[in-house]
């Protein structure tokens, strides 16, 4: 018997464990592989001289700022911060003369980010200190050194790590966080050896995740164990005889019909998350000009990144790094991808903010690479719209990537590659890495875990593999492309080949065998409190997001207006639009951020509101003159395409102005608005207002508030809660016996990890109701009837409420004050109603979408909080109840009750993430007749989109007696978007879709003088033309539409 054969099958895991120990930075790194990296190290005086300025306070100098400031000496072991401060380091070298003809590297790891700068300002390459599989701290000095020779190097070192400076991933950020100078030195690589070290580690991985029964996987435990008997520490000369064992098990090849993997690196650099945007205009600099030296070295490699926002940061602030990108994208190793400008959450924007995305992504990508995208990517958003795959298709693109699903903590999602069809019919071809991320670190075990892990195996044998360090930036890192050179064919693994995305899908498409179909929302089983968190910024988008559309339809009919000499905004409205998309990255409008994100978020809010704001007067005043400084009349700007009569509160008017009927306990005057025109202007005489039905109020003997009009009469009890709501004209009550509607209950909301970002069902179990309290009746009628109520939450938190019913509808508004100051709690409103369905409505971006109101199977338990948007609507045959609000988007509906989430409370990443004061809006809408015959869709519109005012003397005034912009025909249809044509001064782009799920026949009139029409797609591209009939002084075009569809259309004035 052999006494030194090794009985490996008796002891793999010590084995195991044994190599792992080789591969180390750890006890034994003095006789392991560690002990032979490095050639020869050298530093301190004269090899490395150090000095140091500082920026003050958090400003982010540029190289040229900061070379003005005088340096002074530093060393190694100082440190350096606070958190987010700028230091830059002037790195003085001289090679040692022993280092003459090698390749030698300078280690610098300030245990944070950073980049190298050239002496004349040149950025070269970013740097990851501190530990873990992020660090990379070299830098190639020279690849054959001179002996004696200097250079001087600049280091701008950030003072944040990777993700951010916060505690486990997202905790919130110290402010006061110190990095130490860990380490500074010229150093010479022992080629030899580090090629040892990345062979081995293949092998090792092999044999650790290989099926521990197979041959392979012994072969390879055996040659890893073989390579540790055949080195030696002290002897450099056994590096080549264990390289030989592992070149003789590489070789090893697979067979054709091995699985193909399509490798490509990235960094998904989130476009702010736990770093403000500023932060992230470094990350992109550093990170992607680390992937061009690689792609130097390594001319197989390609790196795709998306977000034309971030190509557009790096082009201002970068422009040397930004040609040396276009350079690369011309010879097909970077890769512009994804189409849209940032990537952006894909629950909580309208459709038209999904389509600017795609509008100004894929402009910014034609203009700047010549290029179209062809991959929709969007790999880390929180839940994917059903009408994502229209707009996907309609913007120039036609596949679809991400893995987020993989996170489900529910239900595992089925496929791998399937067509995924959208809520119109349309569709994509789409891919879920099977490695299930977006992150991998290019091992053998991650290539291993795309073949088991691919659920449509039967269909095609492919898979796309994202590997590079992301999130913070950094992508690929050298040890990375080693392990995949080493990993292109070897036998046990899948086949490895570098590729642009766009040839695996091509392929994919010619090759793979009845894909499967997947229909509707791609609705993702976790994050659901990222509907809810940050409430501030949600509402900041929802306002900007109407504000833009009313501005772009009036500044479009003021600039063709021929008593004007109005100019059409375009480039600030690119601008402003840009800015909103920019607030949509899906960390930022989800609630996902640290609180200087939104303190960013906020600026740029304020920024976009102002300037729309400013730019609605302009518009306004050369449509219809300036406001009246003693009005006697208000013109009524409806920028809805049909009539609408309501009852509107007037700020600039009061009780004692003539004419006015009511005024507002809230403020300002009530005015009668009757039958304004849709996309039209009335003038409203105050002395002459439509005569209405009035609402009245009064207190019961029961004690409760009573509010009815003509349509509806509204109980409401002292506890502030809605107790019976009564169809006058159907006769019927709306609120079983016993139930309520209008109820607060306050929830405990603790989830398992990622604080912010979710909530989880077993929250649902534990709440308290609150009762309100000081009922009391504030308007009286006879246009506007109101109760006001008070519901203590806490010794720090409380709601004050106005419950309305106007003389002219039967929707019941509630505007809700609220001031919260709660810890890991949830605020939430639900309304039980006397109406059963298994399945309520929610809108969509363009549409609804359907749910179900039960739990009977765990996809639809995985649903108990979904994302809607204006309104969610509970119906059954004959009659349905509509729940509107202004600014919320976490809904459900179970069984018969109906509940809306108004607040979260959580304390990460932001340990403040919605403290303070809070308005917001949502009312209830009864209708007869099911939701398909409903005008719940205009309604939710109306409450959103407020009539135009503009008081004025009725005298002077004057308005269009024809509306510029009209649909008939078809009630399902919804005109959402007029705007200037991007490319095109003189002519207009409409946008409209079929909002109820059938089809149509719409004749869209319009007052302007069309010349000619098209179809066109979401990149304004003309295909149909449309014939244009002319009725007196108005212009129509007949549009079909199918259920669902989004239609585009150019017309040349």
């Amino acid at each position: 018997m052999d006494k030194h054969m090794s009985y490996l099958q008796k002891h793999a895991s010590v084995t195991k464990s044994r190599i792992s120990n080789f591969l180390a930075d750890n006890q034994w790194k003095d006789v392991n592989i560690q002990a032979s990296l490095y050639e020869q190290r050298a530093s301190g005086a004269p090899h490395v001289r150090l000095e140091v300025w500082s920026a003050s306070g958090l400003e982010r100098p540029t190289f040229a700022e900061a070379v003005k400031h005088e340096f002074k000496e530093t060393s190694v072991g100082e440190s350096f911060g606070p958190s987010w401060s700028t230091h830059w380091f002037k790195v003085s070298l001289q090679i040692p003369e022993s280092f003459a003809g090698k390749h030698v590297r300078l280690l610098f790891d300030s245990s944070s980010e950073g980049m190298v700068w050239t002496a004349d300002g040149q950025p070269l390459q970013g740097l990851t200190g501190g530990g873990g599989g992020n660090h990379h701290v070299d830098y190639v000095v020279a690849d054959r050194a001179t002996g004696g020779a200097t250079q001087t190097l600049f280091v701008e070192v950030a003072c944040n790590g990777l993700f951010g400076n916060g505690d486990y991933t997202i905790g919130p950020p110290h402010v006061d966080r110190r990095f130490a100078l860990a380490t500074v030195e010229l150093v010479v690589p022992r080629a030899e050896a580090w090629g040892l070290y990345h062979d081995l580690t293949v092998i090792a991985q092999m044999a650790d995740k290989l099926p521990q029964d197979s041959p392979r996987a012994w072969a390879a435990l055996a040659a890893a164990n073989a390579i540790v008997n055949a080195f030696e520490a002290r002897d450099a000369a056994t590096l080549g005889a264990a390289r030989g064992i592992a070149s003789e098990f590489l070789a090893a090849t697979g067979g054709q019909g091995n699985h193909q993997v399509y490798a490509i690196g990235n960094c998904h650099i989130d476009t702010a998350w736990l770093w403000p945007y500023d932060e992230t205009k470094r990350k992109i600099a550093r990170s992607w000009a680390t992937q061009l030296d690689y792609m130097e070295r390594f001319p197989e490699y390609k790196f795709a990144a998306s977000q034309a926002q971030q190509f557009a940061w790096l082009k201002e602030l970068y422009p040397g790094l930004f040609k040396r990108v276009q350079a690369k994208v011309k010879s097909g190793q970077f890769i512009p991808i994804g189409a849209t400008w940032v990537e952006m959450d894909c629950n909580l924007p309208s459709g038209e903010s999904l389509a600017r995305q795609f509008l100004l992504g894929q402009r910014f990508f034609r203009e700047h690479f010549g290029e179209t995208c062809q991959v929709f990517w969007l790999p880390d958003t929180f839940g994917y719209s059903s009408q994502l795959p229209q707009i996907v298709r309609q913007s120039g693109a036609k596949y679809f990537f991400t893995q987020k699903l993989s996170w489900n903590n529910i239900n595992k999602f089925p496929h791998t590659t399937f067509r995924w069809v959208g809520l119109d019919g349309s569709h994509v071809l789409t891919h879920m890495a099977p490695a299930e991320t977006y992150t991998a670190q290019a091992t053998a075990s991650e290539l291993i875990d795309s073949v088991k892990r691919h659920r449509d195996l039967a269909y095609s044998n492919e898979s796309l593999y994202l590997y590079g360090n992301g999130d913070g930036g950094g992508g690929p890192l050298e040890a990375m492309l080693e392990r995949l050179r080493r990993m292109g064919d070897v036998d046990g693994l899948p086949r490895v080949k570098h590729c642009h995305p766009n040839e695996f899908y091509d392929h994919v498409e010619k090759s793979a065998k009845q894909l499967v179909s997947w229909k509707g929302e791609l609705y993702f089983e976790l994050h659901r409190g990222t509907y809810t968190s940050q409430a501030a910024t949600k509402k900041f988008n929802r306002q900007a997001e109407f504000l833009l559309r009313d501005v772009e339809l009036l500044s479009a009919m003021a600039a063709r207006s021929p008593a004007s000499a109005f100019a059409y905004p375009a480039s600030e409205l690119t601008r402003l639009w840009q800015l909103v998309c920019l607030n949509q990255f899906h960390d930022v409008i989800p609630g996902s951020s640290i609180e200087m994100v939104y303190e960013d978020s906020d600026k740029i809010y304020n920024d976009v509101i102002a300037s729309a704001k400013s730019l609605k007067e302009r518009a306004l005043t050369a449509l219809f003159a300036s406001p009246a400084s003693e009005p006697s009349g208000v013109v009524f700007v409806n920028t809805t395409a049909w009539p609408r009569t309501e009852i509107v509160a007037v700020p600039q008017l009061s009780a004692g102005t003539a004419g006015v009927q009511q005024a507002s306990s809230r403020g300002g005057a009530l005015v009668v608005a009757a039958n304004i025109a849709g996309v039209g202007a009335s003038v409203v005489d105050l002395a002459a207002q439509a005569e209405v039905v009035p609402v009245t109020a009064f207190i019961d003997k029961a004690g409760n508030a009573v509010l009815e009009n003509l349509y509806v009469t509204a109980t409401i009890s002292p506890q502030g809660q809605l107790v019976s709501l009564r169809d006058r004209h159907a006769e019927r009550e709306l609120i079983p016996a016993g139930a309520k509607g209008n109820v607060f209950e306050l929830y405990d909301d603790v989830p398992l990890f990622w604080d912010a970002w979710d909530i989880e069902i077993y929250n649902l179990e534990k709440y308290v109701e609150l009762p309100g309290a000081k009922l009391a009746i504030v308007d009286e009628g006879p246009l506007m009837a109101t109760v006001s109520i008070e519901v203590p939450i806490s010794d720090g938190s409380s709601i004050r409420q106005w419950v309305s019913l106007s003389a002219t509808s039967p929707r019941l508004d509630f505007s809700t004050d609220a001031e919260w100051h709660e810890s890991r709690k949830c605020l939430k409103v639900s309304f039980t109603w006397d109406i059963h369905n298994d399945m309520a409505t929610y809108e969509t971006q363009y549409g609804v979408v359907q749910r179900p109101t039960h739990r009977n199977t765990s996809w639809d338990m995985a649903k108990f909080e979904v994302c809607a948007h204006k309104f969610a609507d509970l119906s059954e045959f004959g009659y349905g109840v509509a729940l509107l609000n202004d600014c919320k988007y976490g809904h459900a509906t179970l069984e018969n009750t109906m509940t809306l989430t108004l607040l979260r409370s959580p304390k990460a990443p932001d340990a403040h993430c919605d403290m303070g004061h809070h308005t917001f809006r949502y009312a209830v809408f009864p209708h007869q007749g099911s939701f398909n015959e409903s005008a719940v869709v205009q309604e939710a519109y109306q409450f959103n989109v407020p009539l135009v005012q503009l008081p004025v003397d009725v005298a002077a005034a004057s308005v269009a007696s024809t509306p510029y912009f009209g649909v008939a025909g078809a009630p399902n249809v919804v005109l959402d978007t007029v705007k200037a044509a991007e490319d095109d001064a003189a002519s207009v782009v409409v946008r409209l879709y079929e909002a109820y799920g059938g089809h149509a026949k719409a004749t869209l009139t319009t007052a302007l003088n069309v010349k000619s029409a098209h179809l066109t797609n979401i990149l304004e591209e003309n295909a149909a033309s449309l014939d244009v009939l002319s009725t007196g002084s108005q212009k129509s075009m007949t549009i079909n539409f199918t259920p669902f569809q989004v239609v585009t259309l150019k017309l040349s004035l």
